[in-house]
């Protein structure tokens, strides 16, 4: 007799993985809950989130989106980044953005930061630096474009049935000012980088789990019924500002994430992980998920998330086998542009 004997195969290495071929391998073990089709799902976080919005599109899922750029041509809505993201906050790479969005929207804080000026003369906001390519022509074009973001966030978070939260890096740049931590540095977009106001962060455990757990009691307060799915990026950090390989840093930037992420579902019973990072990164896969730069994650790897990811939580079997067909029909073709943030380091 011992304590291992009648445990499921999912619990051992050999019986899980080593015997499971690379493309059947699933290792989501009891959802916490499912999505019916008509919910509203939403989504935020780094750049690999933009890879579940779009497949959640693609199959004509309930993808909610606040902020669509209604009235605006497709090329437009796309270039102006609308429907990236279910509203259009660019990149929240953080859980400290993610909970000050959250106070901001409800009226409980207010960024010193309003508006960044680029070296062609126009605007961005420090918030959302890339979301306006052409920038705005002035810093009141910059805060009457927040305000309407912000109602659009406030619709988002008191509406949503499911919120996706994809937790991306622990390298940030904060304010010494008011302690605003921005998706990138000054200077790097726009505004200029002062030591007397600016300094580098890099959050621990305690860090990234404060504001992401007062994010959670906050959201459950404006809206009862949500459900939160968290997820951590598989995508390396383009750059650190620690004197330290970049490997390296990315280890422990994703072995923090990933602890907050255990964590959050011990603390609340409405919050669940979903193994995308570990899909991606498994020695399993042998790197066959990432491109050329071993970076960026290539449609095979997306195609098997999302394959883990509707298989689980998509309710019912009939949606589910149509939404495994049409995923792995257009996943192992596609190739995505994402937008994201972090890529103005690597230029």
């Amino acid at each position: 007799m011992n304590p291992y004997r009648d445990l499921q195969d999912y619990r051992f290495w050999r019986r899980a993985v080593s015997n499971v071929e690379t493309h059947l391998f699933d290792p989501v073990v009891k959802p916490r809950f499912t999505i019916k089709p008509g919910d509203k799902v939403a989504t935020a976080g780094s750049c690999f989130a933009q890879h579940i919005s779009r497949k959640l599109k693609q199959i004509n899922f309930n993808y909610f989106v606040t902020e669509d750029g209604s009235g605006l041509s497709k090329e437009d809505r796309i270039t102006r980044n609308y429907g990236t993201f279910s509203a259009r906050y660019g990149n929240i790479y953080t859980t400290t953005q993610l909970f000050q969005l959250f106070e901001e929207a409800y009226g409980r804080r207010q960024p010193i930061d309003a508006a960044w000026q680029r070296p062609d003369g126009r605007f961005i906001d420090p918030f959302r630096q890339q979301v306006e390519p052409e920038g705005f022509k002035n810093a009141a074009a910059v805060v009457a474009d927040r305000k309407v973001h912000l109602a659009k966030v406030r619709e988002l978070f008191e509406q949503s049935d499911v919120f996706v939260f994809t937790l991306g890096l622990t390298e940030a740049w904060r304010s010494k000012q008011d302690g605003s931590v921005f998706p990138l540095a000054p200077g790097v977009n726009g505004g200029a980088f002062d030591h007397q106001k600016h300094e580098f962060v890099n959050l621990s455990i305690s860090d990234v789990e404060q504001p992401l757990f007062a994010f959670l009691d906050g959201l459950k307060a404006v809206n009862p019924k949500v459900k939160v799915l968290l997820t951590v990026s598989p995508v390396p950090l383009m750059a650190t500002f620690e004197d330290r390989n970049v490997l390296v840093s990315t280890t422990y930037s994703k072995s923090v994430l990933r602890v907050a992420a255990e964590d959050a579902i011990r603390a609340y019973d409405w919050v669940d992980y979903f193994p995308s990072y570990e899909i991606i990164t498994g020695s399993f896969s042998g790197g066959l998920y990432y491109e050329d730069d071993y970076r960026e994650v290539n449609s095979l790897g997306v195609a098997h998330v999302m394959r883990c990811f509707l298989g689980n939580y998509a309710e019912g079997r009939k949606t589910e086998n149509l939404i495994r067909q049409r995923t792995v029909a257009s996943g192992a073709t596609t190739t995505y542009n994402v937008v994201c943030d972090e890529e103005a380091l690597g230029r």
